[in-house]
């Protein structure tokens, strides 16, 4: 049995898949508290509470009102409170006041979760002609959910990072012992590629159409940029040297303050790092995370590389099998020794633009991607907060520039 035949057989029926989604989003808030649920620590940060609601709207919205007769929501309002920027789908509640929303409160959300949970169930019951495009809906609506399971952890992880007691989302546990790994990498000949999905299984609109690329012949590094290369390059002076840096970046850094990744600090000669399993030593041959493209890109210069191109990070690692430190592992940080898949979304040097032959979908859902494609700066490869169903060598996610909160690294490429 060949590499895609064997995922074939994993992928689960749409039903499955909806069971199981929402069981994760119960499972990775059932160690918070109300107060917690609460937390909002900057605008591009949400509440968990929020989290659970707004994927829950995403269903009753864009497939129950539609496709289930008789279907009333719990509360009207609701669709003001959690709808994010669908403005197709009505007004919404100011994105940087979703933490000042006491109520309802956690007991009401877990209602409305149960409330449409129940109404899907019923619909994915019924016989109709018009049930391949409902599922097409749920499983998009699934993705949807994966997606912001990665952000609620990450927000969350911002949240707490304010609390000077340091507290814990997970039991903390030790970092297996390493040695340092050297960095080695894998050629790649020049000429036209095909890259973006193939149309077997579920894609978002922004992966494709599949299309031709020129590469010229490259090398991309066999392993992410860890903490030890990053401290190197921190000792080395490379935060204050404007000649590694873009000149915005190097702007944004100054104003910022920054000398070291989101989350470090010094402590007795040595840097640690709030995780989500509290403070901890930096594991120096962990790959490096919380960094933004602007540092991704100076250090990459420091190091005589640069980043890769997304053309040259999907046809270098489109044949490795989807396995790696992702969220269902449950780290929830990067770790020493794992592979192309998961610990950090890397970095590339490709601006988030719309493919050839690009066409947003009509209607709210067409809001999706499309309408984001400017001013981002495109990630691959999943990280330690990336369900493994979502992952696959063309998934696309995207970022600005200075942004550093979610679980963000970089990868070395090289021409030639």
């Amino acid at each position: 049995m060949n590499h895609i035949d064997a995922v074939a057989q994993q992928v689960p029926s749409v039903p499955t898949l909806f069971d199981r989604t929402r069981a994760r989003t119960t499972h990775l808030v059932s160690p918070l508290l109300p107060e917690d649920m609460m937390l909002q620590s900057m605008e591009d940060a949400s509440p968990a509470k929020w989290h659970l609601a707004h994927t829950t709207w995403f269903f009753e919205e864009f497939i129950l009102k539609p496709f289930l007769p008789d279907y009333t929501s719990p509360d009207d309002r609701f669709a003001f409170l959690f709808n994010s920027y669908y403005v197709t789908a009505g007004p919404r509640h100011a994105r940087d006041r979703r933490g000042l929303v006491s109520r309802p409160d956690h007991a009401d959300v877990r209602a409305y979760r149960e409330h449409v949970e129940g109404a899907m169930a019923e619909l994915i019951d019924l016989e109709r002609d018009n049930t391949p495009e409902i599922f097409d809906l749920i499983e998009l609506g699934c993705h949807h959910e994966m997606q912001h399971q990665e952000l609620l952890v990450t927000d969350l992880l911002h949240g707490l990072s304010f609390n000077p007691l340091l507290p814990v989302y997970r039991d903390p546990e030790p970092m297996p012992v390493t040695a340092e790994v050297p960095l080695t990498w894998s050629h790649h000949d020049g000429g036209v590629i095909e890259i973006g999905h193939d149309g077997n299984g579920f894609a978002y609109d922004c992966e494709g159409p599949r299309h031709k690329v020129y590469v010229y012949p490259f090398a991309i590094a066999d392993r992410a940029v860890t903490n030890r290369d990053w401290i190197a390059f921190m000792d080395d002076g490379g935060y204050g040297d404007p000649r590694h840096w873009l000149m915005e970046g190097y702007a944004v850094a100054k104003k910022e303050g920054w000398t070291h990744p989101l989350y470090w600090w010094r402590q007795d000669d040595e840097w640690w790092t709030f995780t989500l399993r509290g403070p901890q030593p930096v594991a120096l041959d962990a790959p490096v995370v919380h960094v933004s493209y602007y540092e991704a890109d100076a250090f990459a210069r420091w190091a005589g590389a640069r980043l890769p191109t997304e053309a040259e990070h999907e046809h270098a690692f489109a044949q490795h099998q989807i396995r790696g430190n992702l969220l269902d592992e449950g780290a929830l940080r990067p770790m020493p020794g794992t592979g192309v898949w998961g610990d950090v979304w890397e970095w590339t040097a490709s601006p988030f633009t719309p493919y050839p032959g690009f066409k947003a979908p009509e209607g709210a859902l067409g809001e999706y991607n499309g309408k984001f494609m400017v001013n981002q700066m495109v990630m691959r490869g999943g990280s330690c907060a990336t369900a493994q169903e979502q992952m696959r060598a063309s998934y696309r996610t995207f970022f600005y520039p200075h942004q550093r909160w979610q679980m963000m690294g970089l990868r070395l490429a090289v021409d030639g």
